[in-house]
């Protein structure tokens, strides 16, 4: 029996409902766009590349500061590489929304561990990756070095998103040539 290819998988994972939309497969991180939001393209050349918000993690907006060293991180861990990607649901962008690991390596604890990204709390909850959150911290890693980073959330609630006039200022998504 022929099994079916990535391809229907991912055509098949985009028409079912949230609850349902969970797979996991191999891919191809193909762009960055910033610390927590990528683009993959399943093992197949016929495939076409799908979004995908990393869960768990919040990455400083292209817009603010530690911004574009966050998905620059990322896209050094990742851009062009094999990974297994593990889908849950969609977010209210249409953006699919799951995990990477490269490897055995969780890549959304590494950008924890490394003070590119925060934990994703929810309520009074410290999140998925508060330990390695709080290891960055007391480490003082990346955006946790000077003590005065803003969490995204906070930074969208004071300044909005970030518009096109302040993407311009920031560097283009990291792309891998097509």
């Amino acid at each position: 029996m022929k099994l079916p290819s990535t391809s229907l998988l991912a055509a098949a994972l985009a028409a079912l409902p949230l609850a349902a939309a969970s797979a996991t497969f191999t891919a191809v991180v193909t762009r960055v766009s910033d610390g927590d939001t990528l683009w993959l393209r399943a093992d197949d050349p016929s495939a076409k590349p799908f979004k995908l918000r990393l869960q768990g993690i919040d990455a400083p907006e292209r817009c603010q500061p530690w911004g574009p060293e966050a998905a620059a991180a990322l896209a050094e861990r990742v851009l062009l590489r094999q990974v297994q990607v593990h889908t849950r649901a969609r977010d209210d962008y249409q953006r699919s929304l799951g995990n990477i690991h490269l490897g055995d390596e969780d890549i959304s604890a590494w950008m924890v561990a490394q003070g590119h990204a925060w934990s994703y709390r929810y309520r009074r909850h410290g999140g998925p990756y508060a330990a390695q959150e709080d290891e960055a911290r007391a480490r003082r890693r990346g955006l946790f070095a000077d003590g005065h980073a803003m969490q995204p959330r906070l930074f969208r609630q004071m300044n909005g998103p970030c518009d096109e006039a302040r993407r311009a200022t920031s560097p283009s998504p990291v792309e891998a040539a097509q």
